[in-house]
């Protein structure tokens, strides 16, 4: 089993399967492709020419490589072509009859010291390991699609399995230029286990029309920094495919965050699959098409939608980042802007952090030095909220402590003009909770940006049971004009990005708290397997352990869902005084400034 792993088997030629033959022909090997079907060995060959006669386009290979490539690859029907293989690699479809199946037969017909390889990322490695003649000798070789672009690969043992196979499959790992990395035998691993969570809760709350698939993806992408919203991902991955991942997970965990949302079972009875299908959250140009078509639940424009009021002036109640970045998106889109803070003083030191943002703007060329002098002269700063009587819409970007705003929006009440629209910039406390302190609940409303705001394009619009429509409609209006994106949600904590996000960080704490796998591994996991700009230990530390732990005990208090509670590590850290970056060591440690 410490062999060098030369001649190399893929059983199962589907599009997984297909990607990890081009990825070991790539590097040298000779490639065995087995599929039961003609039709998909033929598929695979093609798929193999075409992917190489681009790369021969783009000068990345030559000719004579690529016919060496594809020389390197011959396909077969019968499971007997095997023999000479020194690695097996099953990629057929996601059920322990099949794969039980493969794996009798490949006892059978391989050498005593070659390595089987499932590519499963639900069932067990254990059991299937466990029926198999020689179980030291099967382990997990998780790719992740497509396999060629994809660095990630998880190394899975089971209990049974020899140290040697490891080492051999893991060697093989980074000479095709992947980055391994080592995990126990549980359903989902490291990527998926965290990953189909996630997903798993943006279909429930699709499902509960929280929000809509547009919403639902725009928030998450332009929230995140993902690359794709989650429902049109589980389009992608297949919408039968993650129900039985999440099956699997749920009967390990018996955690209900991991139980199948319904939606899911109906869409896959109905045959509404996702992008292979032409039909799943979304609808497809064709099966297998990738590109999204209107359907009957496509937005449309609405001739009767309520008309907004008029907004020329804003205030921006606070003195912290994200006041100042609030307020300088507004000054940037032309809108007189007060900055109010607890003193002159404060006001003044944020409007100079302003114009320290939009001098770095200037120095690299994104805006001119008029455009920052007509930006800056458009803020007033003020010591007092009295400033805010003639503005048409008041933001309050203050701590995010519920009493704090209630007495600010009691203020604001008092202050500001008939008409005028409030809103709360809260994550995560209840936007009615702000409201019902005031005269007119009607016209508060939530208004969500994200930090930095001058950067990020995401802005929950958060109605209340009592917010008026024109009300939505002011903010929805100025959130374009401010050049960000709205997205609807309703007032129930986390609204979308944090009702989705951390319940997933949280999890990841889990995984480390049971010794799963390191932090380093989890980080790179969901970096390089799920296309994450940050690992969640990195984003903890950025977030903040002590506000992460907030919004974790808001939304277990809401939802009242045990799988929800506060990983026990989290709120040790938060005890310590390990708050992340800003106090020098969280779940990493940092160099003080």
């Amino acid at each position: 089993m410490d062999t060098p792993l030369t001649t190399i088997a893929v059983v199962g030629l589907g599009t997984m399967g297909t990607g990890i033959a081009e990825v070991l022909a790539r590097a040298g090997r000779e490639v065995i492709g087995i599929d039961v079907s003609e039709a998909a060995a033929r598929q695979a060959v093609a798929s193999l020419e075409a992917a190489t006669a681009r790369s021969v386009r783009r000068e990345r290979i030559t000719e004579q490589e690529r016919r060496d490539i594809l020389a390197r690859f011959r396909t077969f029907t019968d499971l007997q072509a095997v023999a000479d293989a020194e690695l097996v690699i099953e990629v057929v479809p996601e059920t322990y009859e099949i794969k039980q199946q493969v794996f009798r037969e490949l006892d059978a017909v391989v050498s005593p010291g070659a390595i089987l390889a499932t590519g499963t990322n639900a069932l067990s490695v254990t059991r299937l390991a466990a029926e198999s003649q020689h179980p030291e000798r099967v382990l997990g070789l998780h790719f992740f699609n497509p396999a060629p672009a994809m660095k990630l690969v998880e190394v899975v043992s089971s209990v049974l399995t020899a140290p040697p196979a490891v080492e051999s499959v893991t060697r093989l790992a980074r000479e095709l230029g992947k980055e391994p990395v080592a995990v126990g035998d549980r359903p989902g691993f490291v990527a998926d286990g965290l990953l189909f969570g996630y997903l798993n809760q943006a279909a429930a709350m699709y499902e509960a029309n929280y929000a809509s698939r547009e919403d639902i993806d725009a928030a998450m992408k332009l929230g995140c920094g993902l690359p794709m919203g989650p429902l049109a991902l589980l389009d992608l991955i297949g919408i039968d495919t993650a129900r039985t991942v999440l099956e699997a997970m749920y009967a390990a965990s018996h955690d209900r965050l991991h139980a199948p949302a319904p939606v899911l079972g109906q869409l896959s009875e109905a045959g509404l699959t996702g992008r292979k299908a032409g039909r799943g959250f979304y609808t497809y140009d064709a099966p297998g098409g990738q590109d999204v078509v209107p359907d009957a639940l496509t937005p449309a424009e609405s001739a009767g939608a309520a008309t907004g009021r008029e907004v020329s002036s804003v205030g921006v109640a606070g003195s912290g980042t994200m006041a100042s970045g609030i307020a300088e998106v507004f000054a940037k889109a032309g809108y007189a802007v007060v900055l109010a803070a607890r003193s002159q003083e404060k006001a003044d030191t944020a409007k100079a952090r302003i114009a320290t943002s939009l001098g770095r703007s200037v120095s690299k060329g994104r805006l001119t030095e008029e455009a920052r002098d007509e930006t800056l002269a458009r803020i007033t700063p003020a010591g007092t909220l009295d400033s805010f009587a003639d503005v048409d819409l008041a933001v309050e970007a203050v701590a995010e402590d519920l009493e704090i705003k209630r007495e600010l929006f009691a203020t604001l009440d008092k202050v500001c003009k008939p008409g005028a629209v409030l809103a709360t910039t809260t994550s995560s406390l209840p936007v009615v909770a702000v409201a019902r302190v005031t005269s007119r609940p009607e016209d508060v409303v939530g208004m969500h940006f994200f930090n930095p705001a001058p950067a990020m394009k995401l802005v929950e619009v958060v109605r209340t049971v009592l917010t008026a429509d024109d009300v939505h409609a002011t903010v929805r209006e100025v959130c374009l004009k401010v050049r960000k994106h709205p997205v609807d949600c309703g007032d129930r904590a986390g609204f979308i990005v944090n009702a989705l996000l951390f319940p997933y960080l949280n999890n990841a704490i889990k995984m480390v708290e049971e010794h799963y796998a390191t932090l380093d591994d989890i980080d790179a996991a969901m970096k390089l397997g799920g296309g994450y700009p940050m690992g969640p230990f990195e984003l903890l530390d950025v977030v903040g352990l002590d506000v992460s732990l907030a919004i974790e005990k808001v939304l277990h208090s809401e939802f009242r869902d045990p799988g929800l509670a506060p990983a026990p590590l989290l709120e040790h850290l938060v005890a310590a005084g390990c708050l992340g970056r800003k106090t020098g060591r969280g779940f990493r440690e940092y160099a003080r400034r």
